[in-house]
C-alpha cells in the first residue's frame, strides 16, 4: 500500500478522511532503518509521517511530516498517532519519549494536539494515565456518550488498559485489570464489525483478537490475523459488516521470515470482515482489490466520513445528519 520514500521505515499507519478536501491521510511513524547504529537509535528520533490519496486510498503521495508536535527542544521521538474527528476538529494521541534512545527502555506518555486541517497542531494536553510508561493510544466513542482510550502499560508488563473521557480532553484511568491483560501486546485498535465490538493487538508474532459487546469485558478469540509477520494495525469501517485493515510488515515476502526481519518495513492493508463468527482478512483478490477504495458514505464520522448508522451514539447520529 505504501513505503515512506525518505527512510523506507513507515510503521503504525492510522487513517482519517479529510471532511474539507475528501482526501484520505495516512500518518504513521517514520523509522529511520537507514541510520547506522549498533542500538535502537534508528526507531527513536522519529517523526511523524504524512501520506494523501485522491483515490481512496488506491495510491499515495509523501506529504512531508507533522507539523507543531515539538514538545521539547531537540530531537526527540513520537509514535504510534491515533488520529480522530469529532464536532469540528481532528485529534491526534500520539506516543513521545524524549530524546534518541539506544534502547527500548524509559519513561514514555502520550500527548494530545488538535488540529483544524490535519497539517498543522497544536498541543491540547498530556495524559495523566497512572503510570510513566504508556504508548500507543486507540481511541473510540462510548455508546452511550463520550470516549475510551486504550493503551499499553510497561509498568504492567506491557498489557491493555483503558481510560475513560466526557470530552477527549479529560482523562481518568478506568479502575481493576486490564482490559487486554492475558499476555504482554502492544498497538491496540478497536472498531465494530458485525455487531460486536473488536480489538486487535500487536503481539510481534502478529495479531490478537479480542471481542466485546460492550467495550467493558474482552474475550480473546482462538485465532491470530496476519501471523507472523502483520504488526500495529488499525481497522477502517466500510459499513456494518467490512472494514480495512491497514498494519506494517518488514520488507520482504510475508511468509520469508529472514525477509521479515529486516529494518525495513512497508504499510499493507487487506480487507477485514466476519464470517462464521470469526474475524477474517481476505486473501487479496481482484475483488478485494475493488473494495479497497474507501468511501466515505461508509465511513463513521470518526475516521471523517460521513455513515449514517443505528449502531452508533445519538451524538454520532447527529454529527453525521449535519456532514
Amino acid at each position: 500500500m505504501y513505503r515512506d520514500p525518505v527512510h523506507d521505515g513507515a510503521t503504525d499507519p492510522t487513517l482519517i478522511r479529510h471532511r474539507a478536501t475528501g482526501e484520505w491521510w495516512m500518518f504513521y511513524t517514520a523509522r529511520r532503518p537507514d541510520l547506522e547504529c549498533d542500538g535502537a537509535e534508528w526507531v527513536h528520533g522519529t517523526d511523524i509521517g504524512i501520506a494523501t490519496s485522491t483515490d481512496g486510498g488506491r495510491s499515495w503521495t509523501y506529504r512531508g511530516t507533522a507539523e507543531g508536535l515539538e514538545f521539547e527542544p531537540g530531537r526527540n521521538t513520537y509514535w504510534a498517532p491515533e488520529v480522530l474527528w469529532h464536532d469540528g476538529t481532528y485529534h491526534m494521541f500520539v506516543s513521545y519519549l524524549s530524546g534518541v534512545r539506544s534502547d527500548w527502555s524509559g519513561d514514555a506518555q502520550i500527548l494530545h494536539y488538535t488540529s483544524q486541517d490535519l497539517a498543522r497542531w497544536d498541543l491540547a494536553s498530556v495524559l495523566d494515565l497512572g503510570s510513566e510508561r504508556v504508548i500507543d493510544a486507540a481511541v473510540y466513542g462510548l455508546p452511550g456518550g463520550g470516549w475510551r482510550l486504550w493503551f499499553k502499560d510497561e509498568r504492567d508488563g506491557s498489557r491493555i488498559h483503558a481510560a475513560d473521557s466526557p470530552d477527549l480532553y479529560s482523562w481518568k484511568r478506568r479502575p481493576g485489570p486490564a482490559a487486554a491483560g492475558d499476555q504482554p501486546q502492544e498497538g491496540p485498535s478497536v472498531f465494530r464489525l458485525a455487531g460486536s465490538y473488536w480489538m486487535v493487538t500487536d503481539n510481534w508474532s502478529g495479531l490478537s483478537v479480542y471481542r466485546s459487546q460492550d467495550l467493558d469485558t474482552w474475550s480473546r478469540e482462538p485465532y491470530q490475523l496476519l501471523a507472523p509477520h502483520g504488526h500495529h494495525a488499525m481497522a477502517v469501517e466500510q459499513g456494518d459488516d467490512q472494514a480495512l485493515l491497514v498494519y506494517f510488515s518488514h520488507v520482504g515476502d510475508e511468509h520469508d521470515r529472514h525477509a521479515a526481519e529486516e529494518r525495513r518495513s512497508v504499510v499493507r492493508a487487506k480487507p477485514l470482515t466476519v464470517r462464521d463468527g470469526r474475524l477474517v482478512c481476505a486473501p487479496g483478490t481482484a475483488a478485494d482489490a475493488a473494495f479497497a477504495q474507501l468511501r466515505a458514505e461508509l465511513t463513521p464520522p470518526l475516521r471523517g466520513g460521513a455513515r449514517p448508522g443505528a449502531q452508533m451514539p445519538e451524538w454520532a447520529r447527529r454529527e453525521s445528519a449535519n456532514a
